[in-house]
């Protein structure tokens, strides 16, 4: 009953402003018909398989990271640590490190550890978002054995000023505020965004690793609960900075400056096996970065050649303290990382007619990064410095030609190679063959084949201790072969979907394991079998006027086996799914608009994921499934004025317990609530 009051309580204000809806149609808008438009398949796109985000998707839920956005809209694995904590995603059953991940053309992996932390980008801050499966990424950039996500802002496109502010206010006294500052003519175009989020992130659940017992009378146990704890230590305050100017000379030059600031400073929360004081702890990383980008873009008919520029730098700090028993906090480990990248590109594009285009592409990332443990205590009874410093530049180069024959069939082939540091990859194939099978349901089907390396991270080479300089490169052959479809009836319905099939042969995977010596080091110890299937559906009907609803799901089959050599007599890992890695994934939206209303629903499920490589599920091997679900409700009010926001919103409707990562508690039932508004400026 008491949640019942709560999702009445959030949601009331915006159905009390619904009563008033005697506004005449100035004010409630003209509804436009839909307009079919026809043409080519893109030639970049022969064969490709992409999911592109919306901007419903990126814009719904404004305190959302993208970490968030893609659990719910796509079917890849977002293996989160916490409410505010590292997220990171995997495609087709690969790690974290096998995702490519670039922001306005410039990669943002951490050179050091390989992946990226999803937590760490505000949706409020992409305006342009796409995921490449497998064989598609060698397209952008080789290493993504899995995959890649191309991140990116546009031009607000304005006629004078802009301004909208949110206020957001949710459960565990969680306060949201976003700011976005524009003004544009017909050449430029200025963009300042801010976001800033902060909360004690004090939120309860249920303790499934610890046990209460109850006492009788005569102190035997009669009974056992799993105790109500809340989330301790895990409290955070983000700020982030978007800079945005771009230049069009309205003469085929295009020139663009993005700056991004972060300054984060978080607290790790407790483990649930946790059973000491927070206050005998203070675990908290810290982190500051910029990251900024120069480009320029020359159009002329047939012909296109873009130029950019960028620099990355990331200060991050990492101290864990301790009470020894007399009440001073001790000292444990005290890490300092700082990261410096200067990023260079050229491209290039030109066409022959319809039926050619050749690109051309090549990138610098120069990566120097001093790591250091400040805190290590030598025999001798001083402190010592242990970590490494290293330089290493990592160049990408590819050339495409890409042929459509006729309007039914497309072929494209890309040759890319990679340097990092002083080795070069083989050459890196690929072939994409796409085909009109039936032009009624505009059925294309498509196949890809691409070759594609992994060098090791600087962790994995110099960490200290346990860093491995002998590793190998990590590569593979992938294999992609599906159908897509789209059929529809204008202004009643559209319907579009796909269904891909992918096989992944993957040698020398590189994974961390404990040493006789008492720490961890990286080998290259697994061959990977990863296979399956990936399928979407979007759904789009006019149920009646001013009524509209949109329907879009996915799913995803993807076994991961370790197909490799057992390394000792004991290893039971060879033939099992690869640790944290569902085999089963889904997602589910569903929105229903009606004049200036929405209400979205969000489901998501994970399959069983293990924790160990030999998928033992003794001693919390295994990671039970779970669905999430969420709904929100948003009207709309137009004023002489401004525009008004009013939105409720309710994350994990069904106040499911769930883990997605052993000892991490996740929140139960939560609430936001948004007040946004946009003035209306006088423009000529």
């Amino acid at each position: 009953m008491k949640r019942l009051i709560l999702i009445l309580l959030t949601f009331a204000p915006l159905i009390a402003i619904a009563q008033d809806d005697t506004r005449n149609w100035a004010t409630r808008g003209i509804r436009v018909g839909e307009v079919a438009v026809y043409g080519n398949r893109p030639m970049k796109e022969i064969a490709i398989t992409e999911t592109k985000l919306d901007t419903i998707a990126l814009k719904e839920n404004i305190a959302l990271s993208m970490a968030d956005v893609l659990t719910f809209n796509t079917s890849i694995f977002v293996k989160n640590y916490g409410r505010a904590t590292l997220s990171t995603v995997s495609f087709r059953g690969t790690s974290p490190s096998h995702t490519q991940v670039s922001w306005n053309g410039m990669k943002i992996n951490s050179p050091m550890l390989g992946m990226t932390d999803f937590s760490m980008i505000p949706s409020f801050f992409v305006d342009d978002a796409s995921l490449l499966h497998g064989t598609s990424s060698v397209n952008e950039t080789g290493g993504g054995l899995g995959g890649a996500v191309k991140l990116a802002t546009k031009p607000a496109d304005n006629r004078g000023f802009g301004l909208q502010y949110i206020q957001g206010v949710g459960s565990f006294k969680t306060f949201d505020e976003f700011l976005r500052l524009t003004y544009g003519n017909d050449h430029w175009q200025v963009s300042t965004r801010a976001v800033y989020s902060s909360s004690p992130n004090d939120y309860k659940y249920r303790n499934h690793d610890k046990k209460e017992n109850v006492y009788d009378e005569d102190m035997n146990i009669a009974d056992q609960y799993y105790p109500v704890e809340r989330n301790r230590s895990g409290a955070y305050k983000d700020l982030h900075i978007l800079q945005e100017v771009y230049y069009n000379t309205g003469k085929g030059d295009r020139i663009g400056l993005n700056a991004w600031y972060i300054n984060s400073n978080r607290e790790l929360a407790m483990l649930t096996v946790d059973h000491g004081d927070d206050t005998d702890f203070d675990n908290r990383q810290r982190e500051q970065t910029f990251r900024g980008v120069v480009s320029w873009d020359h159009l002329r008919d047939g012909w296109k050649i873009g130029a950019k520029a960028g620099y990355i730098y990331t200060w991050m700090a990492y101290d864990y303290k301790r009470d020894v028993g007399n009440g001073i906090m001790a000292v444990m480990t005290r890490s300092r990382s700082r990261i410096n990248t200067i990023y260079g590109q050229a491209d290039g594009e030109y066409s022959i007619g319809n039926k050619w285009l050749f690109t051309a592409n090549v990138s610098l990332h120069q990566h120097i990064v001093v790591s250091e443990d400040k805190n290590i205590v030598r025999q001798d009874g001083n402190k010592a410095i242990v970590g490494y410093r290293k330089g290493r530049p990592e160049v990408s180069a590819s050339v495409s030609a890409k042929w459509r024959p006729t309007e039914s069939i497309g072929v494209s082939l890309v040759v890319r190679e990679e340097m990092f540091g002083k080795e070069w990859t083989p050459i890196i194939p690929a072939l994409f063959v796409d085909g009109v099978v039936s032009r009624a349901g505009n059925i294309v089907a498509k196949a890809s084949i691409s070759r594609n390396y992994r060098f090791p991270t600087l962790n994995d080479l110099y960490f200290l201790p346990g860093g491995n300089p002998d590793l190998r490169s990590e590569s593979g052959w992938t294999y992609d072969a599906g159908l897509s479809f789209a059929v529809g009836r204008e202004g009643l319905y559209s319907l579009s979907g796909s269904a891909t099939w992918f096989e992944s042969y993957i040698s020398d995977w590189i994974i961390w394991l404990p040493t006789p010596k008492g720490f961890f080091s990286p080998d290259n110890i697994k061959d990977v079998h990863a296979y399956g299937i990936e399928t979407k559906a979007d759904l789009d009907i006019t149920l009646a006027k001013d009524w509209h609803l949109g329907i879009d799901g996915t799913f995803s089959w993807t076994p991961s086996v370790n197909i490799g050599e057992p390394r000792t007599p004991a290893d039971k890992s060879v033939g099992k799914q690869l640790p944290y890695v569902p085999e089963l994934s889904s997602s589910v939206t569903g929105l229903v608009t009606w004049r200036k209303w929405s209400f979205l629903y969000k489901w998501c499920y994970y399959s069983v994921r293990y924790t160990m490589s030999s998928n033992d599920i003794s001693l919390s091997g295994k990671l039970p499934p779970y669905f999430m679900s969420n709904i929100s409700l948003e009207r709309v009010i137009s004023l002489r004025w401004a525009d008004i926001s009013l939105k409720g919103t309710v994350n994990n409707l069904f106040n499911e317990e769930y883990l997605s990562v052993l000892s991490r508690p996740m929140p139960g039932i939560n609430f936001e609530v948004f007040v946004g508004i946009t003035p209306k400026f006088k423009t000529r």
